[in-house]
């Protein structure tokens, strides 16, 4: 099945075909600016010029950097504050011409992982983190999503970690890769006693330099892997939403392992 999936970011919005049975972009992926200020009717229009002639009349799914409920953005990190309350899936499918599923981007992230990448089979508590502009969560137990984590906002050193631990962090405060890796491990270690996941996925454009700083961090039992979908990840994962969708199901509390709904 080929549909179409959108990565909202707060610098930018990514696109492309994804072949969801395998995982894999059917054509290239595409991307705009996230206009600025970033309001609603701005993204759901720079979305759609984006994705014009694309799959016509094929459902979209949409990772959106917000807690989302029952298709309305409840938070906005990193977005105009509009966002916040607003009927997104309303918003975009209206302005797409095409039925719309929204989902939190890391979340979208995530479950692209788990069906494809590296956390494909696994069980247990599974946790992806996505570090960039802020650090995304994506957190399963025996590959069923538990939606809207949002842990780049727990308090670390009296901040919101992503404030001082996102890639963007690090650069913003010319943070030598030790340094950072510090701040990148006390948070690690803070979830790590919160959830106590088996396994935790390393993802985010910083994860293609893994090689300096995956070996300074020590949790105290979780593995570690680093993503393997890449930047596909998010466009991948929401395309999924988009399919469990397609199949008369919810976009909230998708099992991986088979991209089917279990409750809501």
């Amino acid at each position: 099945m080929e549909l179409l999936g959108v990565d909202v970011g707060g610098t930018g919005i990514k696109a492309a075909v994804v072949d969801t049975r395998r995982g894999v972009l059917s054509g290239e992926r595409i991307r705009v600016p996230t206009p600025q200020p970033s309001t609603p009717a701005a993204v759901a229009g720079a979305t759609a010029g984006l994705v014009e002639g694309l799959v016509p009349g094929a459902p979209a799914g949409i990772g959106f950097p917000a807690v989302v409920c029952d298709g309305t953005t409840l938070t906005a990190a990193n977005v105009d504050p509009a966002w916040v309350g607003a009927p997104a899936e309303s918003i975009f499918s209206e302005a797409l011409g095409r039925e719309c599923a929204v989902v939190n981007d890391a979340d979208a992230a995530g479950l692209a992982e788990m069906r494809f990448g590296a956390g494909r089979g696994e069980r247990g508590v599974v946790l992806m983190l996505t570090l960039g502009t802020g650090i995304g969560s994506a957190l399963f137990v025996d590959g069923t999503l538990v939606p809207n984590t949002e842990l780049g906002h727990l308090e670390l050193g009296g901040e919101e970690a992503e404030a001082r631990a996102s890639a963007v962090a690090r650069e913003r405060e010319e943070l030598s890769w030790k340094r950072w890796a510090s701040r990148l491990n006390a948070y690690l270690l803070h979830v790590e006693g919160l959830l106590w996941p088996d396994l935790v996925i390393v993802g985010g454009g910083v994860s293609r330099k893994q090689e300096k700083f995956l070996p300074l961090l020590t949790p105290r039992r979780a593995r570690l892997a680093v993503a393997a979908m890449g930047n596909a990840a998010g466009v991948v994962g929401a395309a999924l939403v988009a399919a469990s969708r397609a199949e008369g199901a919810p976009a909230s509390g998708i099992r991986a392992a088979r991209v089917t709904t279990v409750g809501g």
